[in-house]
């Protein structure tokens, strides 16, 4: 028995690190053949440039600027082209802390490019040192473009921002390019959404038209019927990549987000719109947080609802708004859900059932009764004292506690049984 006993503990031990040995070459498994597909997931490519004048000092070697993006775009859609400048080192330290001011000129074929001066690193009062930064442009696909955008780099400007009137040429001799593949990505990503905000009241405010960079996240409901509201949460985090969201002046106080989304099937609206209230947000200042919106969609049909993030609104009124931030057409992350069968119209009410009365038939019978000497015995109560009319039952049979204790002398037999038969087990 003993020696039984410690084979099953082996077995056990046995199992459980066969088990763990397969949970630990499962998953390494799993890394080894995800890290090449992440690393393929975005278009990275480096550029060497020739740079002289203005405020850096460079000697005679060259500096290598890299461009990267998402491997695919949806014709129509948007994507972020990253650019990322090396560790510099200027001629002379700046009094005061400023920013590097980047101007990459860009040529996108089968599509069209941002342009501008765009803010990167920071240098530190004092310091020659300008360390390694990132710049962002914002290109578009051409609608109806079905291979690939193609963006060609040309020169490059530098300068401090505090002497912007100050600037260092880069040119490069490469005739390479970065090949972006129309697919049916999303854009600048899957949940990213590039916004075209402007104040539609007409207002002036060097902060507008933004390209403004917001995560979108479409929660749908787990379960849906037909003809009944369906709740759909919208969440968005502004992101760093695109301008900042601010708040103009004039804008009012007590002022909502008016999030709209898309829907398409199941007879659903082609648009609803749910609102929340901003919190902490004054005229002039950023909004760097948006409350999340529950947005109600009906559907009328059984079947699949398509759903995509629309446009925002802030303000008192989403008719009226103080800003308006115009989501792009294409390229966007699509959420589903089912629809099942629901109630189509209101239950019919039960109509009443007219019954035509039977005729009966009456007969008239005297009869004549003669007490029996049996009738005129008075039965005795044995109804308890103060208490309820138990009728017969106590007649009946058995007390119900004579039950009770014979199932617990069973038990108690049997436990004592157990003992003997495991301690003879025991003994061998």
């Amino acid at each position: 028995m003993l020696t039984s006993r410690a084979g099953h503990r082996l077995v056990h031990k046995t199992s459980a690190l066969g088990l763990m040995g397969a949970l630990v070459a499962f998953v390494c498994s799993i890394f080894a053949v995800a890290t090449p597909a992440s690393a393929a997931a975005a278009a990275t490519k480096q550029f060497s440039y020739t740079c002289t004048g203005g405020p850096f000092t460079f000697g005679n070697e060259p500096i290598s600027v890299g461009l990267s993006a998402p491997d695919s775009v949806a014709a129509g859609g948007t994507f972020d082209l990253t650019v990322s400048l090396p560790a510099l080192t200027l001629a002379t330290a700046p009094t005061a802390s400023t920013t590097v001011q980047a101007n990459l000129t860009l040529t996108a074929t089968g599509g069209t490019a941002d342009a501008g001066a765009k803010t990167g690193a920071t240098v530190t009062s004092g310091s020659t040192n300008v360390p390694a930064g990132n710049v962002t442009y914002r290109i578009t696909a051409t609608t109806g473009t079905t291979t690939k955008v193609s963006v060609d780099p040309g020169t490059l400007t530098l300068a401090l921002a505090s002497a912007t009137g100050t600037t260092t040429s880069c040119t490069t001799t490469s005739t390479e390019v970065l090949d972006v593949t129309i697919g049916t990505g999303g854009g600048t990503g899957d949940d990213i959404v590039a916004y075209d905000c402007t104040l539609p009241s007409g207002g002036t405010d060097t902060n507008y038209p933004a390209d403004v960079d917001i995560k979108v996240v479409l929660t749908p409901p787990t379960s849906a019927s037909a003809n009944a509201d369906a709740s759909i949460t919208w969440a968005g985090t502004i992101q760093t990549t695109g301008d900042p969201l601010s708040a103009p002046t004039g804008f009012p106080t007590g002022a909502k987000l008016f999030a709209t989304i898309k829907a398409s099937g199941a007879g659903a609206p082609a648009t609803a719109t749910g609102e929340a209230t901003l919190t902490g947000v004054t005229a002039g200042s950023e909004i760097t947080t948006l409350p999340s919106v529950t947005v109600k969609v009906k559907p009328t049909t059984t079947g699949t609802v398509t759903l995509t993030a629309g446009d925002l609104t802030f303000g008192t009124s989403s008719t009226s708004p103080a800003i308006r931030c115009t989501a792009p057409t294409t390229g966007l992350k699509a959420y589903t859900f089912t629809v099942t069968n629901g109630s189509t119209s209101p239950s019919p009410t039960p109509s009443a059932t007219t019954t035509t009365p039977r005729p009966t038939t009456t007969r008239t019978a005297t009869v004549t009764v003669t007490p029996s000497s049996s009738t005129s015995t008075t039965r005795s109560s044995e109804t308890p004292k103060a208490g309820a009319d138990t009728g017969a039952g106590g007649m009946m049979g058995p007390d119900g506690r004579v039950f009770i204790l014979t199932g617990t002398a069973l038990v108690a037999a049997a436990a004592v049984g157990g003992l003997v038969i495991r301690r003879r087990s025991i003994k061998g």
